[in-house]
């Protein structure tokens, strides 16, 4: 990359070099609502700057990228190219790093809250499998999302206590699949079986499955196997109970003088009206804008 081509990531994101990452955090979230193109349609100079601002994020957020980037300055890529075990190289897909995402459209769909998988009857299907130790991996669906590419991860069985015959997994869920609901295939052993996560699933959740545990010494039976759902963190949104809650940047003039604003909901974006005077802090509700309910409703 040569010295022109440099961009200085913290003037883009509007911090200093001693940010922190909350602090990075929060104005990439004001810049990226500031300038997306979906609330500036056909605004070039904005859909460059979304990008930048983007770009910038990427780098700042992740810790190894940002200490290369600090040490190494406009070499910080090449830096990050190490030989392993005279191999080849190390792999920069440059613009977005995807390594948190499916692909960028899971990227953009999380920055505008957007949720809807697009699957017909609800849900989306996947496959995965399960073992005593076993990693994760494959996906056959989530057209906005992009699937699981890359995604994995470890769950152990466990039985317990007493003779209980029953086992736990630990399960990981975007999102979206939690949101809208999802069909996960799981080849436990020599069989396959299929289970279908509610709307509404939520962290600490555990899914029952009736007859796929273990077999109980004392008389024989098979015992249930429980799926303890996970989330992956989101950028904007954080449960608080059965709400949901997202932190939004406004202006000083918005503050003072009111006036409506975009946020992000699981269904996408809405506009909210911001009352004159309002203080930091000071929670604004929109009703039936947050999580679906398992019993339905939001």
């Amino acid at each position: 990359m040569a010295a022109t081509d440099f961009k200085d990531y913290y003037s883009i994101l509007g911090v200093s070099k001693t940010a922190s990452a909350d602090e990075i955090k929060k104005s990439f979230r004001r810049l990226a609502r500031k300038y997306h193109p979906d609330l500036n349609p056909g605004d070039k100079q904005a859909e460059a700057r979304f990008k930048e601002v983007n770009e910038a994020y990427e780098v700042l957020s992740d810790s190894d990228k940002r200490k290369k980037y600090d040490q190494f300055g406009q070499y910080w890529k090449q830096a990050g190219q190490g030989w392993s075990g005279g191999s080849g190289v190390g792999v920069d897909v440059g613009g977005f790093d995807f390594s948190q995402y499916g692909s960028f459209d899971e990227f953009i769909n999380e920055l505008l809250g957007r949720f809807s998988t697009g699957a017909p009857g609800g849900g989306s299907r996947s496959s995965h499998s399960y073992s005593y130790r076993t990693s994760t991996s494959n996906s056959n669906g989530f057209n906005d999302f992009g699937g699981f590419s890359g995604y994995s991860s470890t769950s152990g069985f466990n039985n317990t206590t007493g003779a209980s015959a029953d086992r736990e997994a630990t399960i990981s869920l975007s999102w979206s699949e939690a949101f809208n609901g999802v069909q996960k295939r799981f080849s436990l052993g020599s069989e396959t079986i299929t289970v279908r996560i509610p709307p509404g699933a939520k962290p600490g959740s555990r899914i029952r499955v009736r007859g796929k545990g273990q077999v109980n010494p004392l008389n024989g039976q098979k015992g249930d196997l429980y799926l303890k759902v996970e989330l992956k963190s989101h950028s904007f949104f954080e449960f608080d109970g059965e709400n949901l809650v997202c932190e939004v940047p406004i202006t000083p003039d918005e503050a003072v003088l009111g006036g409506s604003i975009e946020v992000p909901t699981p269904d996408g974006s809405v506009s909210m009206n911001i009352p004159p005077g309002i203080r930091s802090g000071q929670s604004l509700r929109l009703r039936g804008k947050g999580w679906s309910l398992p019993k339905g409703g939001r």
